[in-house]
């Protein structure tokens, strides 16, 4: 009788090794998952940050096309009227 409860109380104390094991691995997938997420919260930003960069890069280059338009018509013109004097 003995020898089966200490074999019950080793397969007990083996199962609650394993259980807190388990545990500490969870805990540590938890903190590993915590991380990436932080990541993933940053590197959004990152994005958004970018996107309104290219935003206001894209506005001033049409800002810049259109001005080299108007500057190209207006030396046109100048040219036109030096060719007509």
């Amino acid at each position: 009788m003995d020898q089966i409860a200490t074999t019950i109380a080793a397969a007990v104390e083996e199962q609650g090794a394993a259980t807190q094991e388990i545990a500490r691995n969870v805990a540590e997938a938890a903190t590993g998952t915590r991380a990436v997420s932080d990541n993933i919260v940053h590197v959004n930003a990152g994005a958004r940050d970018t996107a309104g960069a290219l935003r206001t890069l894209q506005e001033s280059t049409v800002r810049v096309a259109h001005q080299g338009a108007t500057l190209r018509e207006e030396v046109a013109g100048l040219v036109r009227g030096l060719r007509a004097a």
